[in-house]
């Protein structure tokens, strides 16, 4: 009986600690699954809009892969990305893009969405522009009137597109004189406020505004010229460049983003029955 015990206790002590093995086994693995993400560099736009809030579920639910997003202005989503500090990048200034990919950066460029850029301000308007569909001509009136305009200033995609629209008004308004013009160096939503406070114009994404709460006595005035499309691109930061990017799980979030799924989502994303962002990963040139 009691050799008998002795053996019993034996085995129960070595399946104990086969159990524990495999407890202590099994422990990293469930770690590593909690821990799989990939950083995606991406604009205000994105966030603001409620996209990623919307998008990002869905692509996790799929894959099992979680999506963390810095988001910042356009150029500084790049900067980031070109420090390797980004497994993916998805940003709106397509020059921006294609130098990226130029310079080594990624692989390659995938168009993924767009929508467009609108000019708000107040339902006053006292530059006279609303309801035009010239966007040149509308900023050439909001200079003339001196009316308070107010810019991201922050390098982002949407300031860079502005800076574009004031030059094809043949206008640089950051040497303006009167103090008309001004330059804040921050994200969209702080540019809306601000401009709201002041009674001012600013260019924003449409994607945003639909999504701002704090609209004022902000409306849209300008919307319509084609100089006004926004278009968004999606790239994998190079693997090659940087050993550390997590390419297979990076690049699984762009393919799925151009995918008949991905796209899906994009268009299925409204706010009051309005849609923000039109797929056209499949669209030549875009």
């Amino acid at each position: 009986m009691l050799r008998r015990s002795f053996v019993l206790g034996v085995l129960g002590c070595a399946a104990a600690a086969a159990l524990t093995g495999l407890v202590q086994a099994a422990a990293p693995s469930a770690a590593l699954a909690a821990d799989r993400f990939i950083t995606v560099a991406s604009t205000t736009s994105t966030e603001d809009s409620g996209l990623f809030g919307s998008l990002l579920p869905k692509f996790t639910a799929r894959t099992g892969i979680e999506v963390r997003v810095v988001a910042k202005g356009t150029g500084q989503a790049i900067d980031l990305a070109k420090r390797g500090d980004a497994d993916v990048l998805f940003v709106h200034h397509k020059p921006s893009e294609e130098k990226f990919v130029a310079e080594g950066f990624a692989p390659v460029r995938k168009p993924v969405m767009y929508n467009d850029f609108v000019i708000v301000g107040p339902a006053s308007d006292p530059a006279g522009v609303k309801g035009s569909k010239d966007v040149a001509e509308s900023l050439s009136k909001i200079a003339q009137a001196k009316a308070p305009f107010v810019s991201r200033g922050d390098d982002s995609g949407t300031h860079k597109a502005e800076l574009a629209l004031w030059k094809t008004a043949n206008l640089d308004p950051t040497k303006a004189d009167g103090g008309w013009y001004r330059s804040i160096g921050q994200g969209m939503g702080p540019t809306l406020n601000t401009a709201a406070a002041m009674n001012g114009y600013a260019l924003t994404d449409r994607g945003t505004w639909l999504n701002f709460k704090n609209r004022g006595p902000l409306t849209v005035l300008v919307e319509g010229d084609k100089r006004l499309f926004n278009q968004y691109g999606v790239m994998l930061v190079n693997p090659a460049k940087f050993s550390h990017v997590k390419a297979a799980d990076g690049q699984t979030f762009v393919d799925w983003l151009v995918s008949a799924e991905g796209q899906k989502a994009i268009a299925d994303y409204t706010i009051n029955g309005e849609q923000l962002f039109f797929p056209n990963a499949n669209e030549p040139g875009a």
